[in-house]
């Protein structure tokens, strides 16, 4: 299952009015680990973020965060996808966007999500499951963000 997600990109010509830098169909899907296909659409670096320039980030390799960033990414979950509980230091905004996933959290609590719903993970440790038959289509938009302090202890990122 590959990931197939058009993607459309703005900026502007030489007398500064808006043009299409990019539309295309990704080309940049990665499999990290079986039964999960993922694009990255765009990421920034720093704060406020730069719409200066036509370079295109989508390629350059990263990691689950970007620090002091922002990373837009869209991930297919298919059935029975490889676990993988893990902690960001980012704020991520994720919409569902088609199909069912259930999000497990460390406390073992299930919450079952479905398309058009939508959730704020704030750095807690969470793993992506999808217990049907169809793929889980995720858009996420992750911030960086500190590392989750709780009763003096930092949590910070893992998995």
């Amino acid at each position: 299952m590959s990931l197939k997600v058009r993607r459309v990109v703005t900026g502007h010509d030489a007398q500064g009015r808006a043009k299409v830098l990019i539309d295309e169909r990704v080309t940049n899907v990665i499999s990290t680990r079986p039964g999960l296909h993922s694009s990255v659409i765009w990421s920034s670096e720093g704060f406020p973020v730069s719409n200066d320039g036509d370079a295109d980030p989508s390629h350059k390799p990263i990691a689950t965060t970007v620090d002091n960033g922002t990373v837009f990414r869209v991930i297919s979950y298919g059935p029975g996808v490889a676990p993988r509980n893990h902690r960001t230091d980012s704020i991520d905004y994720a919409v569902i966007m088609s199909g069912e996933i259930d999000m497990e959290l460390d406390d073992g609590v299930t919450v079952h999500l479905k398309a058009g719903d939508m959730l704020v993970q704030r750095g807690t440790i969470h793993n992506w499951v999808n217990n049907g038959t169809e793929p889980c289509i995720i858009a996420f938009t992750l911030i960086s963000s500190k590392p989750v302090t709780v009763g003096g202890k930092s949590l910070s990122a893992h998995g």
